[in-house]
């Protein structure tokens, strides 16, 4: 066989994995920074020209992330960020007040220095993003705040529920309009940080609850979205 009629061999298994796991991160730092609005939508065609792969990859991805309740997949209509209804959001914020104190209790049961260490960098980050002004990095890292508590606590079920959660919360903020800047103050996360320090479980679930319930009560339900363009969002 010449070398012109070779065939160009099939990308490997792990190597599409870490493409795809590109593309879904991409998408979903994008919906968490409220780049992609709630009920966006994700047009395989335009998702598969932006990052240069096959509709079939693109395809893989949103299937992933609607599994993850991220988006919406609408046969013949196709898939849309998410855009929970206020019945809906109740429902993730009940959830979170099940979750959350279940996952604090974990977390300071096995509390190392290493895990306050983190959680302290984790707030550092937050507040540069403070001091610099950037918006979107503020919305990402008050989200992901609440899942690496998930990650320490050493449970992948619970980190997988407090990402999805999390996520679909920064979408509730954005659709209805929160303050975000007030509904995830930096001090409400530097004093439940002190309280796990500490050891206090029931300061930190109270902490915790507490937090929670500010950011619902700062919904506004009457706020619109509008279009985006997925080829700005995504413009390097």
């Amino acid at each position: 066989m010449t070398p012109a009629a070779r065939t160009v061999p099939p990308i490997s298994h792990l190597a599409r994995e870490t493409a795809n796991d590109d593309i879904y991160e991409k998408i979903y730092v994008a919906i968490l920074e409220h780049r992609l609005h709630p009920g966006t939508k994700l047009g395989e065609d335009r998702l598969a020209k932006i990052f240069n792969v096959s509709r079939a990859r693109v395809r893989e991805v949103l299937t992933r992330l609607a599994h993850e309740h991220v988006i919406d997949l609408y046969p013949q209509r196709g898939a849309f960020v998410a855009k929970p209804s206020p019945e809906q959001a109740l429902d993730v914020f009940e959830a979170r007040r099940l979750i959350e104190p279940a996952m604090l209790k974990r977390l300071i049961a096995t509390l190392t220095p290493d895990k306050v260490a983190r959680l302290r960098r984790h707030q550092e980050l937050e507040l540069d993003a403070r001091r610099r002004e950037d918006r979107r990095g503020v919305v990402r890292l008050s989200g992901e705040f609440h899942v690496v508590l998930a990650e320490l606590a050493g449970n992948s079920s619970l980190a997988r529920s407090m990402r999805e959660l999390s996520t679909l919360t920064c979408l509730i903020i954005f659709l209805y309009d929160a303050p975000t800047a007030m509904s995830c103050r930096v001090d409400e996360h530097s004093d439940i940080i002190d309280a796990i320090a500490r050891r206090d479980i029931a300061k930190a679930e109270k902490l915790m609850l507490s937090h929670l319930d500010h950011i619902q009560k700062s919904l506004a339900l009457d706020s619109l979205s509008a279009e985006v363009d997925l080829e700005a969002v995504f413009r390097d």
